[in-house]
């Protein structure tokens, strides 16, 4: 499963529904940091959109041609849903294990890889503080690039199930938990169910949104 810190756009793999912290520690990159109060998830921000799409033309122009799919996934990419105010981000290249073929262009742009994944579909998240921003890359032909799109699509176009996961994450949100990683993993039923009716409904025609 997906090791990651907040996992891709709050979207937990799944396949496990717990993360332990030797796991956590594995595919870090640098000190781990407990979080130091609740999780903030905040009213949709008109800005995000905005903000993704400053943060696409520095990305594009650290890496050029190199950059094969470049998307605005998780939470702060849905219209109207509340989030955590940092933006994810989806990068295709063409072979994510080739780190000196792009990591050190972003580091020049002002990411710091903090953590590499190679039992997870080789992914490698690098993260911006200002703005706050979660970079996800993978190579072409990951499951994980299609899930997280068809999630974002379902929840664009389906109120219920927008609505069901903003409820979902803002109760897990008030509870105490250690590693954002954790509230992420308690999601896994709520985020399996809304997958399985995007799925259902995909399976006829285009994916919505």
């Amino acid at each position: 499963m997906s090791q990651i810190d907040h996992t891709v756009g709050d979207l937990p793999k799944g396949t496990e529904k717990t993360t332990t912290e030797e796991q956590l520690r594995a595919v870090t990159i640098g000190e781990r940091v407990p979080l130091a109060g609740p999780i903030l998830i905040a009213d949709y921000n008109q800005e995000w959109p905005k903000l993704f799409s400053q943060e696409a033309e520095r990305i594009q122009a650290a890496l050029g041609d190199r950059v094969l799919l470049l998307e605005h996934v998780g939470s702060t990419s849905v219209p109207g849903l509340a989030a955590k105010p940092i933006i994810d981000i989806l990068l295709v290249i063409t072979d994510s294990v080739d780190e000196p073929a792009y990591v050190p262009a972003l580091e020049a742009a002002g990411y710091v890889l903090r953590i590499r994944e190679p039992d997870w579909y080789e992914h490698r998240l690098l993260k911006r503080v200002d703005p706050a921003i979660n970079l996800h890359v993978f190579s072409p032909g990951c499951p994980e690039i299609d899930r997280l799109l068809l999630f974002r699509n379902w929840l664009r176009s389906n109120a219920s199930d927008r609505q069901l996961y903003e409820v979902t994450k803002r109760k897990l949100a008030s509870q105490n938990w250690k590693y954002t990683q954790n509230y992420a993993d308690a999601k896994t039923t709520v985020v399996e169910a809304i997958l399985a009716r995007a799925r259902g409904d995909s399976s006829e025609g285009d994916v919505p949104g």
